[in-house]
């Protein structure tokens, strides 16, 4: 699985990034493949070069699929939006996606005791 990842930097104007929000919610969640999506509000920024208000994050099979996702209507439009409502003010990448629980990594947990450091799939 593969996500579309965007930062988003602190707004200049809160309430006018809230309103624009949720138009650019309704475009990006008609794109075509995508099989989830996830939002998380940065509570406390603790270190880094510059500061991330928000992260969206859009899941699917490919990057081939979100890549055409993307080129979609859907996708042009909700990158149109983007731009407007952040005025270029975010980053933007792949991210190859692998996901385990704490039951699952426990049961392959080596006989030592020592986490085994790669990442698996579910059984």
């Amino acid at each position: 699985m593969v996500k579309l990842v965007i930062l988003f930097e602190p707004p200049d104007e809160l309430q006018a990034f809230e309103a624009s929000w949720q138009t650019f919610l309704r475009q990006a969640e008609q794109m075509p493949g995508l099989k989830k999506e996830t939002v998380s509000r940065v509570e406390r920024f603790l270190y880094g070069d510059r500061a991330v208000y928000q992260i969206h994050e859009f899941y699917f099979d490919s990057i081939k699929e979100a890549e055409e996702a993307m080129a979609s209507p859907q996708g042009v439009e909700a990158g149109k939006l983007l731009q407007a409502m952040t005025a270029g003010r975010f980053s933007l990448f792949f991210a190859d996606h692998k996901e385990d629980d704490l039951e699952n990594i426990r049961r392959h947990t080596r006989k030592e005791g020592a986490p085994s450091t790669s990442h698996r799939e579910h059984d």
